[in-house]
């Protein structure tokens, strides 16, 4: 599997057959610019401009929005409700978590998660290879509540997103408040990684990609 970040909370996914997996493409007054990428599935966390311009990617793909719970190419998806704020949504409404299967290792995106999560959504989200979990607090958790949630799920590697970059204007926390005290920090110089299941860590891992 190829991991790429676009920026925000957009990431290119490619398994080992070439199906392309593009999560929450963003309008590109976002800051950032979304490449012209060809998609075989895109998954949309909530109705946000920099989360669901799907019209961005190229191809026909197959959307996925919501509480789905499908198989495409051959791989598992299942999207678990939760909210973008910690008020029940009343302040910016549903945020839909997605869990993927892809060549035997479980992904798992937040999206634009606004809350701490309890016991029954962690048991819902179940097993967790790699988690892919905003950081920049204000509009989704902070970095202490990603903490929390990284220590929660376990996962085998944790990729933030969603944070202050020179590009963004958004009033979000730059990646450092997340990174300052934990060890395992990898930054990667090439932008994409490679993963197979047979050599995920052992224990978790903080993995820094850089953006397109």
């Amino acid at each position: 599997m190829r991991i790429r970040w676009l920026g925000h909370a957009s990431f290119l996914i490619e398994n080992e057959r070439g199906i392309r997996i593009i999560t929450d493409p963003f309008d590109e007054t976002l800051g950032y610019k979304l490449p012209r990428l060809r998609a075989h599935i895109v998954t949309v966390s909530h109705e946000h401009f920099d989360h669901n311009y799907v019209r961005g990617v190229k191809g026909k793909p197959v959307v996925f929005k919501g509480e789905v719970q499908r198989e495409s190419h051959k791989m598992q998806f299942r999207g678990i409700s939760s909210y973008h704020d910690s008020v029940w949504g009343t302040k910016r409404g549903g945020n839909t978590i997605f869990h993927m299967q892809v060549d035997g290792i479980n992904l798992c995106h937040l999206g634009d998660l606004g809350h701490i999560l309890s016991k029954d959504k962690l048991v819902e989200i179940g097993l967790v290879d790699i988690l892919f979990i905003p950081i920049g607090g204000f509009y989704t958790i902070d970095y202490q509540q990603a903490t929390q949630i990284m220590q929660d799920i376990q996962p085998k590697i944790t990729i933030p997103m969603h944070y202050k970059t020179e590009v963004i204007k958004f009033p979000i926390d730059t990646l450092e408040p997340f990174i300052q005290d934990k060890d395992k920090v990898k930054q990667l110089k090439d932008k994409e990684l490679e993963i197979f299941r047979e050599n995920l860590p052992l224990e978790n891992q903080i993995i820094i990609l850089p953006w397109e």
